[in-house]
C-alpha cells in the first residue's frame, strides 16, 4: 500500500548496497572504549564500537524509521546465524504516517544485506472503526529470538488512522505480531494479541518495547494502554508463545503517573543478577523500576546519573544492553551540545548502570550513533552471540531541514564487541 515509486524504489535499493561502511571515524576513539573502573570485584568490562551503515533512504517524501534486527541461528550459512531486519516507511508529509513495512536480511553476519524488500503480509490493511473503512499499520515492530520455539517472533502494535492517513485520537490499538519463516524468507500475516478486557485495554499495545523470555517458553510483555478517561499507563504482561499464536495470560501490577504529561510509554524490560529491571518513557523525564518477579513493579523513579543530576532523558524511549557482567542503558539526553536536535534525541548514548542505585554511571558513557541534525530515538537492540550486540537505528528525516547538518537517512548498525564473552548468551 503506497509502497515506492519505482524511481525511489532504484535509488534507495542502490543505496543499500553500501554494507561494510565502517563509520567509527566520526567521533574520537575515546568514546568506543568502556573504561569503567567502578566494580572492583574483577577486570572492567570493555568493549569496541564498529559503526556501519547497511542502507539508507532520504529522497524528499520518505525515510526509514524502526529499523530492528532479529536472530534466526536455525538459518545458518557457513556458520553465521540469519540476521532479519525489519522497517517502517516514514511518511514525511504527516506525523507517525507508517505505509508500509520492509525487510532485508543478511548472512554474514551484516557484512552484506539483501536489498530492502515491502513484506505484503506486514503491509497496511483497511478495517472497520466507528463504521467506517480505515487504513491500520502494523508499526514499531521489533523482532526477537523464542528460543522455546525456535522462532523469530516480531512484536510491535497497531495504529489506526483516518480515512485521509491522519493518526485518529482516541482510537483502539492492540499489540500486533507476527512469526518470520526462514524456509521461505517470509513473515505471517500479522495479528492482534486478544488481551481479554476490552475496556481497560481498548488502547493498549508493545509498540517498541523489549520484552524477556521466560526459561519455560513464556514471555514477559511489556505494554502501555490507555483506560477511558486516564493518561497512558505500563504493566507487564506474561503471554503464553507455542510458535505460531500469542496469548494472553495474565498482567502485573499497573504503573502510573499523576501529573500534566501523557503518562507511562514505551518499557523495556531486563533480566540482570535476579532481578527485573523496567525503563520507562515520560513526556518530563524517563523513570526505572525493578521487580523480583518480572511481573509486580516498585514504584517509578526518574533515571538520574550517580552524581545525583538528571539524566536529561524525556519523551523518548530508552532500552536496555546486557552482559553477564554489567548491565548497560541506551537513551539520548539534553546537554551534549544538541538543542538543535528535535527533543534532543541525538546522538545516542550507552552507559554502564548501576543495579543496586539504579543510576547511570556518568564516566561509563559513550556515543554509540553521533549526532548529524536528525533524531535517534527510535531504536533496537540485538544480542547476537557470546561476543557481539547490536543497536540499530535510523536517522528520521523530520522536521524539514534536517539533513542541512548532514543527515540522509542512513540506518545505523552499531555492533558493540565484548572483550569478554557474554556468559548470560543462550540460543
Amino acid at each position: 500500500m503506497n509502497h515506492a515509486s519505482p524511481k525511489s524504489r532504484r535509488s534507495f535499493v542502490k543505496d543499500s548496497l553500501i554494507a561494510g561502511i565502517t563509520l567509527s571515524g566520526m567521533a574520537p576513539l575515546s568514546l568506543f572504549a568502556n573504561k569503567d573502573r567502578s566494580f572492583p570485584v574483577q577486570e572492567a568490562l570493555n568493549y569496541s564500537l564498529d559503526l556501519q551503515v547497511p542502507t539508507r533512504l532520504f529522497d524528499g517524501e520518505k525515510c526509514w524509521v524502526h529499523p530492528r534486527a532479529g536472530v534466526v541461528p536455525e538459518a545458518v550459512k557457513e556458520g553465521m546465524p540469519r540476521m532479519v531486519m525489519t522497517m517502517n516507511t516514514l511518511d514525511l508529509s504527516g506525523s507517525d504516517v507508517f505505509k508500509g513495512m520492509f525487510g532485508m536480511h543478511s548472512d554474514d553476519g551484516g557484512a552484506n544485506w539483501t536489498a530492502p524488500e515491502a513484506l505484503p503480509s506486514l503491509a497496511p490493511r483497511f478495517e472497520q472503526v466507528e463504521g467506517e473503512d480505515r487504513p491500520v499499520a502494523a508499526s514499531d515492530f521489533w523482532p526477537t529470538w523464542h528460543k522455546d520455539s525456535k522462532t523469530l517472533l516480531g512484536t510491535g502494535h497497531t495504529i489506526v488512522y483516518t480515512k485521509d492517513w491522519k493518526v485518529a485520537h482516541p482510537r483502539p490499538r492492540h499489540t500486533a505480531f507476527a512469526v518470520y519463516e526462514p524456509d521461505r524468507n517470509l513473515w505471517s500475516d500479522w495479528e492482534k494479541l486478544d488481551m481479554g478486557d476490552n475496556e481497560k485495554f481498548q488502547n493498549a499495545g508493545a509498540g517498541c518495547v523489549q520484552r524477556w523470555d521466560e526459561p519455560d517458553g513464556n514471555i514477559l510483555l511489556p505494554i502501555y494502554f490507555t483506560p477511558p478517561g486516564s493518561n497512558s499507563q505500563v504493566t507487564v504482561t506474561r503471554c503464553a508463545f507455542d510458535g505460531k499464536a500469542l496469548r494472553f495470560l495474565e498482567q502485573g501490577n499497573d504503573l502510573s503517573i499523576d501529573d500534566d504529561s501523557r503518562g507511562l510509554h514505551e518499557p523495556s524490560l531486563t533480566h540482570f543478577q535476579g532481578k527485573y529491571f523496567l525503563t520507562i518513557r515520560n513526556d518530563n523525564q524517563g523513570f526505572v523500576t525493578h521487580s523480583d518477579d518480572g511481573l509486580h513493579y516498585a514504584p517509578i523513579q526518574p533515571w538520574k546519573f550517580d552524581d545525583g543530576t538528571d539524566l536529561g532523558n524525556y519523551n523518548t524511549q530508552q532500552h536496555w544492553v546486557m552482559h553477564s557482567e554489567a548491565l548497560y542503558l541506551v537513551y539520548t539526553r539534553r546537554g551534549a551540545g544538541n538543542d538543535h536536535v528535535f527533543r534532543h534525541r541525538a546522538p545516542l548514548f550507552m552507559a554502564r548502570v548501576d543495579p543496586e542505585k539504579l543510576e547511570v554511571i556518568r564516566h561509563t558513557e559513550r556515543i554509540l550513533v553521533p549526532e548529524r541534525g536528525a533524531r535517534l530515538g527510535n531504536f533496537g537492540v540485538t544480542a547476537v552471540s557470546p561476543d557481539e550486540t547490536w543497536v540499530t537505528v535510523s536517522e528520521w528525516m523530520q522536521p524539514e531541514g534536517v539533513e542541512k547538518q548532514g543527515s540522509d537517512g542512513s540506518v545505523y548498525v552499531a555492533k558493540i564487541r565484548w572483550t569478554r564473552p557474554n556468559a548470560s548468551f543462550s540460543r
